[in-house]
């Protein structure tokens, strides 16, 4: 192993040793330093698009023992830039795995340090927020080679302001064929032909979303909303995905005319902050987001408290237009969850229902897309007095 360093653009630094994608030369990766709370799902975390341009630190000691298999992976292939851990375990044991982290950060060139005190690095993001970084490894570090990754740093230009939605989407339409949750295996009973908008969807996703609805088209993050309805969905679901939302004005846009034509729609994540901002809502960056699998989240109508997934470093911002109510709140900090349109059959959460990882509660959210649906296309009264 290299000796490897995390610097900060407030001028931390942490001395290590890299993994994953070594070479004979520096090797440099530099992007958005975030803190995940997961104790398990290292494999889902990494190859979640929207993790794309950061650098992930797993709180957790120990990540890597139950090295990698196939059939975890939330995507083709690894998104986060970069992986921040404490110890990576030399032996893996799970009669599952396939190869080790280490092997698959080298074949998929991603740059890892280890042998840090990465809860040092956690109060430096909690006390002053996420920052740019970098991780550089080389044979030797020296001075100019630590210059060079500061200079990478000043270059990066963050999350703020980048849409990063058409970096991760699907290139072209596809009809998900790879069926549900492990757990329900069994062609779901209620047959509707969802279109999912891919801003970075994840594969558990379009499982729960095979599990409640049935047929599932993902289209790519710019297709305009003429082009949806030529599917003639029963319903619209707008996917999680990474970056700033606001300069996403293609699927604003979109969102504002499906509204208008009275679609079911179901946002998660990013898909949420976009329907927010579809319904003249507005969003901000959070200081550190949130990133982890134990977040309390209470339901505003029924006061019950479900522990969710949340990768998001965005939220939605009050006071929130009168055709917008919430549903859901963070326990941690207050902020929006979720939202519900008072005038179109919309709604959206913020955090991540089908998980992967972590735990499962909410994905009766799912059950609610598919309940909106069955009443919209059983109507026998008109349109606008069903959504008054």
């Amino acid at each position: 192993m290299q000796q490897a360093a995390l610097l900060l653009e407030d001028g931390s630094q942490f001395i290590g040793q890299a993994f994953g994608h070594i070479s004979h030369h520096p090797s440099y990766s530099v992007g958005e330093v975030v803190f995940n709370t997961s104790m398990t799902g290292y494999q889902e975390i990494l190859s979640d698009p929207s993790y794309a341009h950061q650098l992930v630190t797993l709180t957790y000691p120990h990540i890597g023992n139950v090295g990698i298999n196939l059939d975890d992976f939330e995507s083709s292939t690894i998104h986060a830039r970069g992986l921040i851990v404490r110890q990576l375990p030399y032996a893996v044991s799970n009669w599952r795995a396939q190869e080790s982290l280490n092997q698959l950060m080298a074949q998929q060139h991603v740059l890892g340090i280890c042998d840090i005190d990465t809860r040092r690095l956690t109060r430096i993001i909690r006390q002053k927020g996420a920052q740019k970084a970098c991780i550089v490894a080389a044979p030797e570090l020296n001075g100019e080679i630590l210059q060079q990754a500061q200079q990478q740093i000043k270059a990066f230009k963050g999350l703020r302001g980048s849409d990063l939605a058409q970096e991760v989407t699907t290139r072209k339409p596809y009809i998900w064929q790879e069926g549900g949750t492990w757990q329900n295996q069994s062609k779901p009973n209620n047959r509707f032909h969802v279109v999912a908008l891919d801003f970075g969807i994840k594969k558990t996703i379009l499982r729960c979303l095979q599990d409640s609805v049935g047929q599932i088209t993902v289209v790519p993050a710019t297709t305009t909303a003429a082009e949806i309805l030529n599917y003639a969905p029963d319903g619209v679901f707008l996917s999680n995905g990474p970056g700033d939302p606001d300069p996403c004005d293609y699927a604003i846009q979109t969102i504002q005319t499906l509204l208008q034509q009275n679609i079911p729609l179901f946002g998660i994540c990013l898909g949420f902050q976009l329907l927010s901002l579809a319904s003249k809502a507005q969003t901000f960056k959070m200081k550190y987001g949130h990133h982890g699998g134990n977040h309390p989240v209470r339901c505003e109508q029924s006061h019950k408290v479900f522990i969710t997934s949340q990768n998001h470093g965005f939220a939605v911002q009050e006071p929130l237009p009168a055709h917008l109510s919430v549903t859901h709140r963070s326990l941690f900090d207050n902020t929006i969850q979720g939202l519900a349109h008072t005038k179109h059959p919309a709604f959206g959460f913020q955090g991540h229902p089908e998980a992967g990882p972590g735990p499962n509660d909410l994905r009766l959210l799912f059950e609610q897309f598919v309940n909106i649906i069955h009443e919209f296309k059983t109507l026998s009264t008109p349109v606008q007095e069903w959504v008054d």
